[in-house]
């Protein structure tokens, strides 16, 4: 039997597959493959596609993992099921994962916390494999009241809607008590495929809605960003100066 080393995943498998591969090879590295860690780019998906997807195709074939565990259903999307299946026919030990319980099973503190933004997302996505980040005790940043749409406080409290970006810089220009919506909050809940909970916003908080480009979530990001007045943008692959500036300036004039 191949001797397993290198475990890839991507999204949010199922808590019991992780919990039972982590038994079984205790010793295993875990690489999520969401990330961009720059390997070179294979010729798999056509140029127009989602980033993430593309990001999942690069680091299999670089890094070639012993045992990839791939999301498949509603916690993911689609393209994870494609991804899934392509992957199987190109010979990799992969195990598919359904994990679309709609009930939290923790409490969100990271996304409400006043850590930086930045530090929220890796905290809730290296959570998906070590859950002990999330018993720890995390500082609430408080929503101030607004009057005559004007906040009161000038330290005030934005919002940001999405998916880790694949361009995590961009989670800087933040302000550090920036609160998180969408599916990283359904991650940190522990119920990835709750779309109530994924549409969910606090209409009092200005929000920037990301979405990936050439990712179905764009259909949601534009949608709740023009119902709540917010800042919808979609990012190919890294933000340029124009992206930057619109956040930066949706950020100061809220």
């Amino acid at each position: 039997m191949k001797k397993i080393q290198k475990i890839g995943f991507w999204g949010y498998p199922h808590p019991d597959i992780i919990k039972q591969t982590k038994t079984d090879y205790p010793s295993a590295e875990w690489i999520d493959l969401d990330i961009d860690f720059g390997y070179p780019k294979t010729n798999i998906l056509p140029d127009s596609y989602c980033k993430i997807i593309r990001n999942i195709y690069d680091n299999s074939l670089y890094i070639k993992p012993d045992l990839i565990i791939a999301p498949i259903g509603k916690d993911k999307c689609d393209s994870g099921w494609f991804a899934y299946r392509l992957l199987k026919d190109m010979g990799f030990y992969i195990i598919p994962s359904v994990y679309e319980s709609v009930h939290p099973i923790r409490d969100i503190k990271i996304c409400k916390s006043n850590i930086p933004l930045y530090e929220k997302f890796i905290k809730i996505t290296g959570g998906i494999i070590n859950e002990e980040v999330f018993n720890e005790n995390y500082e609430t940043s408080c929503i101030p009241e607004r009057e005559n749409n004007i906040y009161s406080n000038p330290d005030f409290t934005p919002g940001f809607w999405g998916v880790p970006p694949n361009d995590m810089n961009i989670l800087k220009l933040f302000p550090a008590n920036t609160h998180i919506y969408g599916w990283t909050r359904c991650v940190e809940a522990g119920c990835p495929a709750n779309l109530e909970l994924e549409m969910y916003v606090n209409p009092s908080v200005p929000t920037v809605f990301y979405a990936q480009a050439f990712c179905s979530k764009t259909q949601l990001a534009k949608y709740l960003a023009d119902k709540y007045n917010g800042l919808y943008i979609d990012i190919d692959d890294y933000a340029n100066n124009s992206v930057k500036a619109k956040i930066e300036a949706f950020l100061q004039l809220s």
